[in-house]
Order: C-alpha cells, then sequence, then structure tokens
C-alpha cells in the first residue's frame, strides 16, 4: 500500500522519460511510480490537487541560512536613505543593549542608498561607550565605531570606519560568535521560510570560517536541529577553505590540506551533508571590491582580491588534491580568471572528470571565459535575483558593453556550460520564482533591460533551480527530477509557469511544500 498518492496534478517532472503525469505515487518518502503504475494502487492517502502545477522541490544551491534568521532578529537600518535617519535606529538599538563596552549589532547597511558611507565618527556620537558593528548587505563589509577601531591590530585599513573583506574579518574575531542555540534557533527560522518559497534543499555557503562563518560550532548547531528533528529541510553545508589545516599525511596520499577529522565532500546522509569546499577570491559589487581587470565606471578601482594571487591558488589546489569538490566565489572577471586557472592547475595535477567544482556568483564573466568553464567542466551558480534588486546600480558602475555580461545565462547554457540557479539569501530575495522570471525577462526592477541576449526560456530557468540544483550539490541521483526511486521533495504551484505571462511568474502563488512525502508548513509538518 502506498503512503499517499498525488492525483489531478499537473506534474512536470523534469524528467525526459516521463515528462508530464498527472499521478504520483510515495512509499516512504519515495517516489515509487507514476500515472497507470500507481493509478490502481491503494494508498493511505489520497490528495487531489484539482489541477495543480507540481515540479520537483526547488533546490537554492548557494544561500546562508545563519545569517538569513539572524538578521531578521537583529535591528536593521534599511531602508533608511539618510545619515541621520540611520543614527536614530542604532542609538535604539543602544539603548535596548544595557552594559558599557557590549557588542551592538545592526544589519541592513548600504550606503549606495546615502550616497557615501557613514563614518566611525558619526557612530561614535549615538554608541555611548558600546562597540557598533554595522554589518553592509552584501556581507563584505562593515562600518564601526571608534571603540572597534581602537582594539584592532595595527595596519588593519578602513575608510573612516568602513572596513571591507578581511579587514571586517579582524574586526569580527575581536568578539565571541554566536552560540550554538542561536545560531540554531536562526538557521530553523531561515528554513521555514524557505520553505514557504517552494525550496526543499539548500547549500549553506560557508561554515566555520571565511567572511560568513559565524561560530566555530555552527556544524553543532546543524546537527542539533537534525537531532531535535526541527531541520525542516535538506541543507549541504560547505566548509568554509580557511578551516583546512596542514596536514602530515603520506606522499602518496596527496593530501596537503585538510580538516582536522580529515573529512570531505559527501560525508553526511539525505538530511545534512558536508559538500563542497568554500573558497573566497574576491568581493561584491554591492561593496564596490568585486576584482575586475577594467575599474567601475567613473573610477580607478579595480576591486580587490581575498588574498595574495599565489595563496589562493595553492588553496584552490590543495582543495581538490584533497578531494573536496569546489565551491570557488568569484564575482569579478579577474578573479575568475584567478579561479579558472587555478582549477586547470589542479586538473592537470590531478585529472578529476567528475569533481563537479562550482564558481559562485559568476557575476562578471566575459565571452573570452565561457569556453574556458566548459573545458573545464566547472558549473556556473548565478543568483538571478541580484539583478533585479540591483540591476540599474549595476549596470551604471559596469557600463553599456560590460552590463551585458552579467550573471548570464544563455551564454552559459550554448557554451554547454551547467547553469545552477541560487539567492545568496539575505542579501536579496530568495524566492525561485522571482528568479525564474528574471532568468526569462532580464528586466530589473524598474524595468530597465539588463542583458537581454541573456535571456532563457522557463524551462531552462525551472532546470536551473532543479536537475542543474541537484547535479551541482551531486544530489542528482536522489532529487532535481520527479522520478521513481527519487525524494518525494515537491512543491504544488497555483499555477503552470511555462502557461503565464512572464511578468505574472513570481506572482504565482506556493499552494504546498512537500519534503520526504510530507507536507510542511511554517510549524512543521501537517
Amino acid at each position: 500500500m502506498l503512503c499517499s498518492r498525488l492525483t489531478n496534478a499537473n506534474i512536470l517532472t523534469m524528467d525526459p522519460d516521463h515528462p508530464v503525469a498527472r499521478d504520483l505515487g510515495i512509499w516512504r518518502g519515495r517516489i515509487v511510480g507514476l500515472d497507470e503504475a500507481v493509478t490502481s494502487l491503494p494508498a493511505r492517502e489520497v490528495i487531489d490537487l484539482q489541477g495543480a502545477t507540481v515540479l520537483p522541490g526547488f533546490i537554492d544551491s548557494h544561500v546562508h541560512l545563519a545569517w538569513t534568521g539572524l538578521k531578521r532578529s537583529t535591528p536593521s537600518v534599511a531602508p533608511c536613505e539618510r545619515v541621520e535617519d540611520v543614527l536614530a535606529v542604532v542609538a535604539r538599538a543602544v539603548s535596548r543593549n544595557g552594559a558599557t563596552g557590549s557588542w551592538v549589532d545592526v544589519m541592513g547597511y548600504d550606503q549606495r542608498a546615502l550616497g557615501r558611507h557613514l563614518t566611525a565618527a558619526e557612530l561614535d556620537t549615538v554608541s555611548h561607550g558600546r562597540k557598533v558593528f554595522l554589518m553592509h548587505d552584501s556581507g563584505h563589509g562593515c562600518v564601526v565605531n571608534s571603540e572597534v577601531l581602537d582594539l584592532l591590530p595595527a595596519g588593519v585599513p578602513h575608510q573612516d570606519g568602513f572596513l571591507a573583506e578581511g579587514a571586517m574579518a579582524a574586526a569580527r574575531r575581536l568578539r565571541l560568535p554566536y552560540g550554538q542555540a542561536e545560531l540554531a534557533d536562526a538557521v530553523e527560522r531561515a528554513a521555514r521560510i524557505c520553505l514557504t518559497e517552494g525550496v526543499t534543499a539548500v547549500a549553506e555557503a560557508g561554515i566555520g570560517g571565511g567572511l560568513l562563518g559565524h561560530s566555530p560550532v555552527e556544524l553543532g548547531a546543524y546537527q542539533l536541529l537534525r537531532d531535535q528533528g526541527r531541520l525542516p529541510l535538506r541543507v549541504q553545508l560547505m566548509a568554509a577553505g580557511d578551516t583546512l589545516r596542514p596536514l602530515g599525511a603520506h606522499p602518496e596520499d596527496g593530501i596537503p590540506r585538510a580538516l582536522d577529522l580529515g573529512m570531505r565532500t559527501g560525508f553526511g546522509d539525505d538530511w545534512l551533508s558536508l559538500g563542497a569546499l568554500k573558497i573566497y577570491t574576491d568581493g561584491g559589487m554591492m561593496a564596490r571590491t568585486a576584482a575586475l581587470t577594467a575599474p567601475y565606471a567613473g573610477t580607478d578601482n579595480t576591486g580587490q582580491l581575498q588574498d595574495d594571487p599565489e595563496r589562493l591558488t595553492r588553496l584552490i589546489v590543495d582543495g581538490h588534491l584533497a578531494g573536496w569538490q569546489l565551491a570557488v566565489h568569484a564575482i569579478g572577471d579577474r578573479a575568475a580568471d584567478l579561479a579558472l586557472d587555478a582549477l586547470e592547475r589542479a586538473q592537470r595535477l590531478r585529472p578529476r572528470p567528475d569533481a563537479r567544482h562550482r564558481i559562485e556568483h559568476a557575476g562578471l564573466i566575459r565571452p573570452d571565459q565561457l569556453p574556458r568553464f566548459a573545458r573545464l567542466g566547472v558549473s556556473a551558480v548565478v543568483q538571478p535575483a541580484f539583478l533585479h534588486s540591483f540591476g540599474d546600480d549595476y549596470a551604471d558602475v559596469m557600463g553599456a558593453r560590460r552590463s551585458a555580461w552579467m550573471y548570464r545565462g544563455r551564454g552559459f547554457l550554448d557554451h554547454g556550460v551547467t547553469l545552477v540557479g541560487s539567492s545568496d539569501r539575505p542579501v536579496t530575495d530568495g524566492a525561485p520564482l522571482r528568479a525564474v522570471q528574471f532568468m526569462v525577462e532580464r528586466a530589473s526592477a524598474s524595468g530597465r533591460p539588463i542583458g537581454p541576449g541573456e535571456a532563457i526560456t522557463v524551462e531552462e530557468a525551472l532546470r536551473a533551480y532543479t536537475v542543474a540544483g541537484a547535479y551541482a550539490c551531486r544530489w542528482d541521483a536522489s532529487a532535481g527530477s520527479l522520478a521513481p526511486g527519487k525524494r518525494a521533495d515537491m512543491v504544488v504551484l497555483g499555477d503552470d509557469p511555462r502557461h503565464v505571462d512572464p511578468s505574472r511568474i513570481a506572482g504565482i502563488e506556493v499552494v504546498a511544500t512537500f519534503v520526504d512525502g510530507h507536507e510542511m508548513t511554517d510549524e512543521g509538518k501537517l
């Protein structure tokens, strides 16, 4: 007997062998068959979907759940557009924090709304002896007050209190990280938001270190949720590259660096596993730190790499030699050159045809770089919603010629590169349907065309959030399509994205989300 059967549905399986179905049978969290294979079988529960559209659960291949959850419980200065309004929010946050000398976190900072960066001196006027840490929305910078600047090691660069990239990391090291229970609560909050948008599995893009690693016990926080039955969707964890340590191993093992226990990509189970090694090579466009080969328009600024190029290259090569899948953060084209060069060197030293290395963001990719992605078998994990939210600004700072190269779609697909959809939440809107709409329309929130030649079809965009996401996370044997033997992770939509006007895709209702064959709510299983 089946556990349940979905019937009277428009099931888009994403499986070319059986692309559309009406009925789907589930037993113990797995799909056992479609249509006539299950229609006559008895089931404990028959769910009549009355013609609703069913897709494989969306896979968001690059998120920051802990940051998302923390951001929702932390004071924010968004959408303030005046310095005095920002300072008023900070003042209120300070007033709620009792002890002099304590840390006060505030999020939502974006200098573009103000026309310039806030300064430490301005924060000093409202901080009253607290240490203020104002987080940039990109995750690549912060503004701190003089109480924090006075504690930084000599030589840490800053711009009147604005700290970018490694300088921000130096400020974070001055304080204790978040605790395990607080992180677990934050992750659960964020995961339940994902479920409401049809997301059933995510890749957490860097734990334990890097720019956004919030605590050395982040893995423990996820395990706590798993043990307590509070992890409502599937999570793959990327270890930050700086968590690797030099390893005294036999030369024939070929492992120069590893986690202290020697674990690597693939450890874990269907619910919680260790994914790629996350390595940052540059910054971000919002903070103007993405590494470019030509300056941002109207400036002499070409962004910055996170470290000496050879040290970054060695880390990428060592991660490959140690058997990791790599997720290399590279937003600017100069950073992409470094990433591609390093991956090519790594594959020459030890060929691994199915390594499935990824370049995260691939925000500005020149035409000559596209064939290199394809030749190396590297996936492009893009965030289409960035250009919906920030496209006007990004197009201005890139200029007319380069704006057509941003967060590509068609260019990758035409070169045979696996195009993977993701959100980088909470940097911007995390809803997959919003991203699908942008991938088809290529228009910013204001309606401005952004690289219209990079538009793709609805089917191709849905594939980026299902089949391609599963491939990039090495889940393709069990997820990404609705086929017998695969996990019963599904999203039910109020309309078929292929048959509505593209401008309506983002507004399609997410009727239900199923994980392991169970309908999930913001409180748990039904």
